[in-house]
């Protein structure tokens, strides 16, 4: 509450006079419940708040304007001026958008941001080239495994059918002996209701969200990594603006960054509890599990980094010194 009428007071000292302005269609793919369409819901309105009405953003939640794939697509060719979306879905495009997808690199909130930072510039310069600007990112909390029996090690995962999102949970199934098959989150109920996917792989969040007590039983909390969902904007119609809705937008988004990893941070032990009040079996991986997952993870780390060359050495190596 504190945070957020420091923010509302801050927008009013930004704002300019109400005018009836431009309207901008924001797609995003998770459930309106969620913590990240909550939080674009904020970021709109600070915009609209900021700008006195000049720009005013409406938010269209859980894949109801564009499906999950289609969002990127969509903002970088101007069917709709923004979007927020989990690049590294986008990872057989470029390898650097898988930057916060690699297994066990950055396992906590903290490493989280150390790679986010490591990352930002380069991905916004990548992203330039793509006539998309980069508002903000907000963390997922960390992934976890889900599975409707116990797991104590990897042969007990052997054919199942197992949801993915991005390139990284591709391989993960693939080095696990498991089946992908690639799932928006819009689409998980209905996929596991029909035994299209019988497991995945992602926070405890979504498993709320998507109340998958309902079809599975386990969770594993491996704390695998923790991808980001990014708000992107239409370069065009970025410079289209005049400098004052320009620069509501970026103050918006800084703290909209702020505000979303706090929630973050602050629901993951919350969302842990729903799935185990809701009859789940929460436990952390075994140790045969956690020492064959980490070898899953150098793998992919290695196979992610001669494919991401120079880029994945400066990440890195930025992420290792801060």
């Amino acid at each position: 509450m504190r945070l957020s009428m420091g923010i509302a007071a801050f927008l009013m000292l930004l704002a300019g006079p109400a005018v009836a302005g431009e309207q901008w269609d924001l797609p995003m793919a998770y459930a309106d419940s969620n913590y990240h369409t909550q939080n674009g819901k904020r970021f709109a309105e600070a915009v609209g708040v900021c700008t006195g009405g000049e720009l005013e953003i409406v938010v269209h939640g859980g894949g109801s304007l564009f499906k999950g794939n289609e969002i990127k697509r969509a903002v970088q060719t101007g069917q709709v001026p923004i979007g927020e979306r989990l690049l590294s879905a986008h990872q057989n495009e470029n390898p650097l958008f898988g930057f916060d997808s690699v297994p066990f690199l950055a396992s906590s909130f903290e490493a989280s941001d150390r790679l986010w930072r490591a990352a930002r510039d380069r991905l916004s310069e990548v992203l330039s080239e793509q006539n998309l600007v980069l508002l903000y990112a907000v963390p997922w909390p960390p992934q976890g495994l889900y599975f409707n029996r116990e797991i104590t090690g990897i042969p007990d995962m052997a054919g199942t059918k197992f949801r993915t999102y991005n390139a990284a949970t591709s391989k993960l199934a693939e080095l696990a002996g498991m089946v992908p098959v690639q799932i928006e989150a819009a689409e998980l109920s209905q996929a596991l209701a029909t035994g299209v996917a019988e497991a995945f792989v992602s926070s405890a969040a979504t498993g709320y969200d998507r109340k998958v007590w309902e079809h599975l039983s386990h969770f594993y909390d491996v704390q695998g990594w923790l991808p980001r969902n990014y708000m992107l904007v239409n370069r065009d119609a970025f410079d289209a603006l005049d400098d004052h809705a320009r620069n509501c937008l970026r103050a918006a988004a800084l703290l909209a960054e702020v505000a979303g990893t706090t929630r973050a941070r602050e629901l993951t032990d919350w969302y842990r509890a729903q799935l185990a009040a809701n009859g789940m079996i929460v436990r952390a991986p075994s140790e045969q599990l956690a020492t064959e997952l980490a070898a899953i993870g150098a793998t992919m780390s290695a196979e992610w980094s001669a494919l991401a060359g120079p880029d994945a050495a400066a990440i890195l190596e930025a992420f290792e010194t801060d």
